[in-house]
């Protein structure tokens, strides 16, 4: 049966991990050049202290206010200051540390764990991945949503 299997027939390892200083501006770049839209965020021994998630890095986002435009004659004019403070506001949000704005209390499974306990976490917690962890807390893997999907077929 499918919730039987273990985690470990499914999980991406190794894991791309994300540290807790990283800026937000190099985490999206590590995101985007992998091709993934979260990653483990673990310290130097490898133990998981977080998960960032693309959601993490929306409602960051979300905190920036755009510029007040007005438009006169059919042209839109950006108030006096507004661009500035719009472009400051943007420079500190990327300078932001992924430890800032990661979730710091993920669900995980351990290498024991079934894709029936990961299906769990990801439907009732509302995520979209989740990290396994070794005996001593060191990220093992990871398994997302596409991954489960895919082991179904």
């Amino acid at each position: 049966m499918l919730a039987d299997q273990p985690v470990t027939n499914v999980m991406t390892a190794p894991v791309i991990i994300l540290s807790s200083e990283q800026t937000i501006e190099e985490a999206v770049a590590i995101l985007t050049e992998q091709g993934i839209s979260g990653a483990p965020v673990a310290d130097g021994d490898g133990r998981l202290v977080g998960l960032l998630d693309d959601t993490d890095l929306i409602l960051s986002g979300a905190r920036l206010h755009a510029p007040t435009t007005i438009e006169i004659l059919g042209a839109y004019l950006t108030l006096p200051g507004e661009r500035h403070r719009f472009e400051s506001d943007l420079r500190a949000a990327l300078g932001q540390t992924v430890g800032a704005v990661m979730e710091t209390k993920p669900a995980t499974v351990g290498l024991d764990g079934t894709l029936g306990d990961v299906a769990t976490i990801i439907l009732d917690r509302d995520v979209s991945r989740v990290p396994v962890l070794d005996a001593g807390g060191k990220v093992a893997g990871i398994v997302t949503r596409g991954d489960l999907v895919k082991s179904m077929f």
